[in-house]
């Protein structure tokens, strides 16, 4: 009856599929796949000190922590900790297990301050509380039916403009890349992220098993990505919106919501029946995009800080 935390072992199944099915459990908002654990802990960057941990009761995986330093952010000690216990495994102490192994990892490796998400419920806010640390911002996740909802008509790319995919980029990324680091480091966040390395971010971003190329829609000028709308997908039948973002240049113009219109016709064509996104709830323009769209929020986090001294 004893509860273990132990680091996840990538080439085990039973690892791999249990850490899975407890994200999918705890957070079924999030896109979670055996193939993107695996990914996430084997080609985690170094600076990142990652760790993908589990909490183990008798032979059973009931909970998991990812673990690491914020090494894209250009202020040094940050570290992140996202504890997640299966709903139906509660109160065994795998939580503060898990708490605990992750911050003595990044205490040895000099974090002074840690960030965590917490749902919005007095029990999960409660638990943040007792280990010291304090709300601060908020993020909804949301919802929408693709098989069933109404998706705004299509509409044709102004003058001079035409909707491409991130296929369409294979060959060479790197245009992807500047549009995504220059969205990135506008997105509201409570860690400023500057993405600078490119061999990083393919094989992190680019090259995860959950991006969809073919149902990323981008908006390309002059032979230039200037808008787009990362797609994931499961596999199944539920799809998610990673990124949707527009150059500074080209803002105003309604470019981001006709990707993503883009991309959610043509996921909805290739058969997938669920949609979800994620937005800062101080993000009212892309809140606005979303609610257009017939998106409705099914769950809130807060972001939650600890100094460690």
């Amino acid at each position: 009856m004893t509860v273990i935390v132990r680091d996840l072992r990538p080439d085990v199944p039973a690892d791999v599929e249990g850490f899975a099915r407890v994200r999918h459990l705890a957070l079924p908002f999030m896109l979670s796949t055996p193939r993107s654990v695996v990914h996430g802990v084997t080609r985690a960057h170094p600076d990142a000190h990652h760790r993908a941990l589990v909490a183990e009761r008798d032979g059973e995986i009931i909970g998991t922590a990812q673990v690491g330093l914020a090494h894209e952010s250009p202020e040094p000690g940050q570290g992140y900790v996202n504890v997640y216990v299966h709903p139906e495994r509660l109160r065994h102490g795998a939580g503060s297990l898990l708490v605990r192994t992750a911050e003595e990892h990044l205490a040895a490796l000099g974090a002074t301050r840690l960030f965590t998400w917490v749902l919005d419920a007095p029990a999960d806010r409660a638990f943040a509380e007792r280990h010291g640390y304090r709300a601060s911002r908020s993020a909804h996740f949301l919802r929408l039916d693709l098989a069933d909802g109404a998706l705004p008509p299509l509409a044709d790319p102004p003058a001079g403009a035409e909707l491409r995919t991130a296929a369409d980029f294979a060959a060479d990324p790197r245009p992807m890349f500047e549009l995504d680091a220059e969205a990135t480091s506008d997105e509201p966040s409570d860690i400023d992220h500057e993405l600078t390395d490119y061999e990083a971010w393919l094989e992190g971003t680019w090259h995860g098993p959950l991006l969809d190329l073919d149902l990323t829609s981008v908006v390309v000028v002059d032979g230039r990505p200037v808008a787009f709308s990362a797609a994931h997908t499961d596999g199944g039948t539920r799809y998610g919106s990673a990124m949707t973002g527009t150059a500074r240049a080209f803002r105003g113009r309604g470019l981001a919501k006709l990707a993503k219109n883009d991309s959610l016709h043509r996921a909805r064509a290739a058969g997938y029946r669920e949609a979800y996104t994620g937005n800062d709830a101080g993000n009212g323009p892309m809140l606005a995009i979303n609610r257009w769209f017939g998106y409705e929020i099914c769950a809130t986090e807060v972001r939650h800080a600890r100094e460690l001294g």
